[in-house]
């Protein structure tokens, strides 16, 4: 099956062989040079500041001999700096590629995949990136103040100048993106989008994912301004002051980011209700809200819309790096009738203009627009009977079930989202401790609502009865706050939680990370070192103990005189209190982490921890002093009662709140 746009851009060969980005922004500077370019704070850039700085930069690049379509990475943190390099790489006739600043691991592995001409970055961020490898390095300060060669600066190629794009998978790949397709993507934008002059943009993505690396066009090419952060990338808060500050009307941002903009103001609901809310009056600037990323459902779509005045869209665009952020696109007035289960439909709608998508077997292929090969992309969807596409989900995250069939996550996520106290979910296939594997729910409220009204596994299992095949039922639950995304906005399957007490230790897994390693949620690696370390230090440090007892309390210890067995009974009594300090101290060091797995709380799990931990050491010290103290030395008996007789009473109190504490379900996990 196969769908096209209604409609597409006049197609002039003529045109397009003169026509670029580029050429776009130039116009715009020359027709409306004190027009706002960039905005950043309360700084505002003019069309004709920003062109030219970028071309100072430009004639500085041409001097430095930056070969023809030569590439250029730009590590710049402060995008206004971006910005400008890129236009400057264009106008020398360049192929540009943003790295991420933000974490040097993730750009020195897009460095390597590129193995650029010249990198443009600050010193320290090109010493972070660079590692040795010897790249010619560029400054931003350098050839900006006017001090470049006397190069003339040559008219921007037709046929020159592109950008090379990442994908936002774990591994970046590099996508070339060449003039053409910039340009196609820019103007399918422009008609779908309704760009005008007047329009401000604000991007919450980093820049060196494809919204941003190739969506500046959408706002320089148009006439219209870029907003951008303050700092390197937009803090939580700041997107929303933004838009209110500087009359935001396009908003180009991920299924999470929409959610944090429209409801971040809203205050916490006591119970599941119906997910309307009145328009946001801060917002009243706001007149397009672009998604992409990730999956956004129908009801999803439609609360989106009721934050926003009449009048203003929500586009939900199903954008790939390959066809440089176009691919297709939904909004609600494409729904010729109201449909039921919103909250199990995830619309894609119809291709951007120049684009065409066919379904292939149950999977997606685009073309992207401007021409070029078609692109697999890997996603399930299908062409419904009303005309629009609709998603499927990901065929790389098919899992087997526990009846070994192959199971899409998709349809099973979205059956679970149907449950009114849940608002996301991914199942995901996890080992289990002693082998085998098992499916593993994750589930996150719905915005407001906190993690205690996510149904748990009965309640789970009871709701997909007879809905879905036994098999492909979820074994287990974890609720978790937010599912973990990627830097694009994507959900990370490899980034959930382990469930602790349920899973094996991943070798070589990530952790660390707010959704980390099961480390971090108590997870079972942590019963081997606990094993380890009363099974093999304790002995040792007891044994240390019993050695050193007659160095720190001289004769504590001293059984002269003493007939058996009774010198015998006290000999075993003064090693088993030497093994119980050991005990303690090993404890003291290695149990925390099973003791967090038993959910009873983090804080009466600390006191808890230090209280037996107490309990096993006190004894080794408390008896040495008691033996040396004369029985009739009244202040030093009530000092050893006090310092070690009443903190032993506590730390039972504190173990017995703790043992008749309510244990949460060992698959809650709270960040």
């Amino acid at each position: 099956m196969t769908q096209s746009p209604q409609s597409s851009q006049p197609d002039d060969p003529a045109r397009q062989g003169a026509d670029t980005v580029l050429h776009r922004f130039g116009t715009w500077a020359r027709r409306t040079p004190r027009a706002p370019a960039l905005i950043t704070g309360d700084e505002t850039v003019p069309y004709s500041v920003l062109d030219a700085e970028s071309d100072r930069l430009a004639r500085h690049l041409t001097g430095a001999d930056l070969p023809a379509n030569g590439l250029v990475a730009l590590a710049l943190p402060r995008q206004r700096e971006l910005v400008t390099a890129l236009l400057a790489v264009l106008k020398a006739g360049g192929t540009y590629a943003v790295l991420d600043v933000a974490d040097p691991r993730g750009g020195r592995r897009q460095l390597a995949a590129l193995a650029p001409d010249l990198l443009i970055a600050g010193p320290a961020d090109a010493a972070r990136l660079d590692a040795g490898k010897g790249l010619r390095v560029l400054h931003p300060g350098e050839g900006a103040d006017g001090t470049a060669p006397p190069h003339p600066l040559p008219p921007a190629p037709g046929h020159g100048g592109a950008a090379v794009l990442f994908t936002g998978a774990a591994a970046p790949r590099p996508v070339p993106a060449g003039p053409a397709l910039l340009l196609a993507a820019h103007e399918a934008w422009a008609e779908v989008a309704r760009l005008t002059p007047g329009d401000r943009h604000l991007f919450t993505a980093g820049p060196d994912t494809t919204p941003f690396a190739a969506g500046w066009t959408r706002a320089l090419c148009s006439g219209g301004a870029l907003v951008l952060p303050e700092s390197a990338a937009w803090l939580p808060g700041q997107v929303r002051r933004a838009v209110r500050k500087a009359e935001v009307s396009v908003v180009h941002t991920d299924p999470a980011g929409a959610v944090d903009l429209l409801f971040a103001q809203e205050p916490p609901t006591p119970a599941a209700v119906p997910f309307r809310r009145e328009p946001d009056a801060e917002l009243r600037s706001l007149r397009l809200l672009a998604v992409s990323g990730d999956r956004l459902y129908l009801d999803e779509h439609s609360a989106l819309q009721d934050r926003l005045r009449p009048g203003a869209r929500v586009l939900n665009v199903y954008a790939l790096t390959e066809a440089a952020g176009t691919g297709a696109w939904f909004e609600l007035p494409q729904l010729p009738r109201p449909l039921d289960g919103p909250e199990r439909i995830s619309l894609l709608g119809t291709p951007f203009p120049g684009c065409r998508v066919r379904v292939l077997d149950g999977q997606l292929a685009v073309d992207p627009p401007g021409g070029g090969e078609t692109i697999a992309t890997g996603d399930l969807g299908a062409l419904r009977p009303d005309g629009l596409l609709e998603f499927g989900g990901r065929a790389a995250d098919r899992i087997e079930a526990a009846d070994g069939t192959r199971l899409d996550p998709h349809p099973l996520e979205s059956e679970i989202r149907a449950h009114a106290s849940v608002g996301t979910a991914l199942v995901a296939r996890v080992a289990v401790t002693g082998g085998g594997h098992r499916l593993v729910a994750y589930l996150s409220p719905p915005h407001g609502l906190p993690a205690e009204v996510l149904p748990d596994t009965a309640r789970l299992r009871e709701h997909l009865s007879g809905k879905v095949p036994a098999g492909s039922v979820p074994r287990a639950v974890v609720r978790v706050r937010a599912l973990p995304r990627t830097r694009a906005g994507r959900e990370d399957r490899t980034q959930v939680p382990q469930p602790p007490l349920l899973l094996a230790p991943v070798p070589g897994g990530r952790g660390g990370g707010k959704y980390g390693g099961a480390r971090a949620a108590g997870g079972t690696e942590e019963v081997v070192p606990l094993a380890f370390a009363l099974g093999c230090g304790a002995p040792l440090l007891g044994l240390l103990a019993r050695m050193f007892t007659g160095v720190i309390w001289p004769g504590s210890t001293d059984l002269t005189g003493v007939p058996n067995p009774w010198a015998l009974l006290f000999w075993i009594l003064y090693l088993c209190e030497s093994l119980a300090f050991g005990a303690g101290v090993a404890f003291l060091f290695s149990g925390r982490g099973p003791m967090l797995a038993q959910r009873r709380g983090r804080g009466i799990t600390t006191a808890a921890h230090l209280a037996i931990a107490y309990l096993l050491i006190a004894w080794w010290p408390q008896d040495n002093l008691y033996r040396l103290a004369a029985k009739q030395d009244w202040p030093r008996q009530a000092a050893l009662v006090y310092a070690f007789n009443v903190p032993l009473m506590i730390a039972a109190l504190v173990v017995a709140v703790y043992a008749t504490r309510k244990p949460r379900s060992p698959f809650d996990f709270d960040d």
